[in-house]
C-alpha cells in the first residue's frame, strides 16, 4: 500500500529507548452521521441502557476536546522522527497512523462530533499502558483509558512467520482495527457495550465479538476511502490476515476444542466478511455489528 509520510500532526509515544511506562478490542451502532442522540438510542434500545447516561457521555467528551495534549508525547526526549524511524514496521505504524487520522476526522466532522487523534505507542517486550502492563504476547491493542494504540512491532514478524499473514497491507488492517475501536470509543458505543457486558455476564462474549467485527468493517471503510493508495495483491494480504487470526482457526491450529461460546474476535468467515463489507461499501453506516439485536 502506498501511503504518504507521516503527517506532524500525528501523536507518537515511545516506551522503546525509555524503558518508562505510561498508565483491544470493537462495537456498536456506527451511525455517525446521526450523531449522539442516535447513539443514546441505541443504547437504550439494544442495551437497555438510560439514553441520559450516554448523553452526559457525550458532554464529558466534548468538554475535554479543548483540553487535548499536545500531538506528541514522546518519551526520553527522542523526536517524532526518531520514534517513527526506528525500524519498518515503525515507519509503516506512523504512516498508517497518518493516514486513518487523515480519514476519519472529516467523518467526525462532518457528524459534528467531537473527534481526538488516538496516540500510538510503541514499546519492547513490555511496556505500561493505561490498561496495565503491555506485553508483546498480548499483541497490538488499544486501551480506551488513555486512547492509545500499542504495538510492540515484533508483532509483524509473528503475523508472517507464525500465521502465514505477510505485507504490507497486512500491518496496516492490523494498525486499522485498533483505530477501529478508537472509533467506537468516541461515538460512546464502547462504553455502552462495557456498560451492557458488566450488567449480562452471559452475553459478554457475543457482545466483544460484535465489537471486533465492527472494528474489522471500519478497518475495510479506511482502506475503500484510500482506494487510490491500494496495490495488486493488498487485498488479499488483508483477507488474509483477518482468516489468520480468526477464533475458530487459532483454536483449530493450537490443537484446542472447538468452542465458540468462548470465542472473543468472531471465526475467519466472519472478519473476513466483515472487513469486506468495509471494503465494499466505504461506508460506516454498514458496520452495524449489532443491527440483528434490535430486530
Amino acid at each position: 500500500m502506498r501511503l504518504n509520510d507521516f503527517g506532524r500532526n500525528i501523536r507518537v509515544r515511545d516506551q522503546r529507548r525509555s524503558g518508562g511506562g505510561l498508565g483491544g478490542g470493537l462495537g456498536g451502532g456506527g451511525k455517525l452521521g446521526c450523531g449522539a442522540v442516535v447513539v443514546a438510542i441505541i443504547g437504550a434500545v439494544v442495551f437497555g441502557i438510560d439514553p441520559s447516561t450516554t448523553l452526559a457521555t457525550f458532554d464529558q467528551v466534548q468538554g475535554g476536546m479543548n483540553s487535548q495534549s499536545a500531538p506528541t508525547g514522546q518519551d526520553g526526549g527522542q523526536t517524532l522522527e526518531q520514534s517513527c524511524t526506528v525500524n519498518a514496521y515503525s515507519l509503516e505504524s506512523c504512516a498508517a497512523l497518518s493516514s486513518l487520522d487523515d480519514t476519519w476526522q472529516p467523518l467526525f466532522m462532518a457528524a459534528n462530533l467531537p473527534f481526538r487523534r488516538p496516540v500510538l505507542n510503541f514499546y519492547d517486550g513490555t511496556g505500561g499502558s493505561g490498561c496495565g502492563t503491555a506485553q508483546a504476547a498480548m499483541g497490538p491493542f488499544y486501551c480506551p483509558a488513555d486512547e492509545g494504540i500499542y504495538i510492540d512491532t515484533s508483532f509483524y514478524d509473528d503475523l508472517q512467520g507464525r500465521f502465514g499473514a505477510g505485507g504490507d497491507f497486512a500491518r496496516a488492517y492490523v494498525m486499522a482495527h485498533e483505530y477501529g475501536h478508537h472509533v467506537q470509543k468516541l461515538t460512546g458505543i464502547a462504553d455502552q457495550v462495557r456498560s451492557a457486558q458488566s450488567q449480562d455476564r452471559s452475553s459478554a462474549n457475543q457482545l466483544q465479538v460484535r465489537m471486533e467485527l465492527q472494528a474489522d468493517c471500519y478497518a475495510g471503510v479506511w482502506a475503500a476511502r484510500n482506494r487510490d493508495r491500494i496495490e495488486p495483491g493488498d487485498l488479499d494480504e488483508g483477507m488474509r490476515a483477518a482468516a489468520a487470526i480468526g477464533d475458530d482457526t487459532l483454536m483449530r491450529n493450537a490443537g484446542q476444542r472447538m468452542a465458540p461460546e468462548s470465542f472473543t474476535h468472531g471465526t475467519s468467515a466472519q472478519r473476513t466478511q466483515w472487513l469486506q463489507r468495509g471494503l465494499t461499501t466505504g461506508d460506516e453506516d454498514q458496520c452495524d455489528t449489532f443491527a440483528d439485536l434490535r430486530r
